[in-house]
């Protein structure tokens, strides 16, 4: 009598390779992936982008700063703000020239202290333009989503914060940052402000930067929440919630992203004058502003690359990336194109 095999308690096998995907699934993602990419070398935006001389000049000088700020610990020759690593002897060297007294050359010179100014412009150069993303983040994020508000809900929620708008930009960024700043130092005890500093120095730049974003997001939401796509999202009760970030805040996105690339410069240009003012970041943990400050003492003495070199990179910095938001912008809008 011949029994019947009982099936295992862990079911049939799995034939092999089961878990991996089909190499046709895989050959079409790899399509997919090549087809975005042509798109993307098809594009017009990618068109203007390689057709522009300044554009890609601007683009070239932004990616060497950033990378420079980045890689500071490896390209610089050494911390100059540890104290251990200084030597008084070397102050006020000349570019490309042996000092006098130890024989060291230095590529951009010393200060009064004997500190790499290459090293300190790297350095420098990381507080500037991390505080000048974070100010935009924060300017951004406050502003689109006050924008977004104010243009769907509309009514007297609305006039609020667009008044509050109208009133802001009846100041001057510096002096709406320099409030915040004079706030600040009366609240927070003196052993915690050099530590604070930084973050009080985002919050200012964000809060004294946030309108423009704000008005530009309810402009696009306006122009928006009236389209039949959005009509059905609510027709079906789609959350507000849901539609503000699903369907609208991508169309936001475009003239925001202009916004925020010219303001990012603006925001390093704000910090570097915070801080050439002594109201920004710490002496410990100097910026492009900090250095030009501290360079301007001997401007009339000689020592002209002390202020020269931190000047000349923050110029560059700041024209390379308002150059770009330059470029995005026409790029983006089809009627500013040339």
């Amino acid at each position: 009598m011949t029994s019947t095999p009982h099936p295992s308690s862990s079911g049939p096998a799995s034939p092999p390779g089961a878990g991996a995907p089909a190499p046709a699934e895989q050959a079409s993602r790899t399509e997919a992936r090549g087809s975005r990419w042509a798109r993307l070398i098809d594009s017009d935006l990618f068109y203007s982008f390689t057709h522009s001389p300044v554009t890609l000049v601007s683009a070239l000088v932004t990616l060497v700063i950033f990378a420079a700020a980045l890689l500071a610990p490896v390209i610089a020759p050494h911390n100059p703000f540890d104290p251990a690593t200084l030597n008084l002897m070397d102050g006020f060297t000349r570019p490309m020239q042996a000092n006098e007294f130890t024989g060291n050359v230095y590529w951009l010179g010393t200060d009064a202290q004997g500190r790499d100014l290459f090293s300190a412009i790297l350095y420098g150069s990381r507080v500037s333009i991390l505080v000048g993303f974070a100010a935009v983040a924060f300017a951004a994020l406050l502003g689109i989503s006050l924008g977004l508000i104010a243009g769907y809900r509309g009514g007297w929620v609305d006039s609020l914060i667009m008044r509050i708008a109208d009133v802001q930009l009846s100041f001057p960024a510096i002096l709406v940052a320099l409030l915040i700043f004079g706030v600040f130092k009366g609240v927070v005890p003196p052993a915690l402000q050099d530590r604070m500093a930084i973050y009080v120095l985002v919050v200012a730049i964000g809060l004294s930067d946030w309108v423009q974003y704000a008005r530009t997001a309810r402009s696009s939401t306006l122009a928006e929440k009236n389209k039949e796509y959005v009509q059905a999202a609510r027709v079906i009760g789609v959350p507000a919630r849901t539609i503000l970030l699903r369907h609208i805040l991508p169309n936001v996105m475009g003239p925001v992203l202009v916004i925020a690339t010219i303001g990012l410069a603006l925001a390093i240009i704000l910090e570097s004058t915070l801080s050439f003012l002594g109201v920004g970041v710490p002496p410990t943990q100097p910026s492009l502003g900090t250095l030009i400050r501290v360079g301007q003492d001997f401007l009339f003495s000689g020592e002209w690359w002390i202020v020269f070199f931190p000047g000349l990179t923050l110029l560059l910095l700041a024209l390379a990336v308002n150059l770009l938001g330059d470029w995005l912008r026409d790029a983006l809008n089809p009627r500013l194109r040339r």
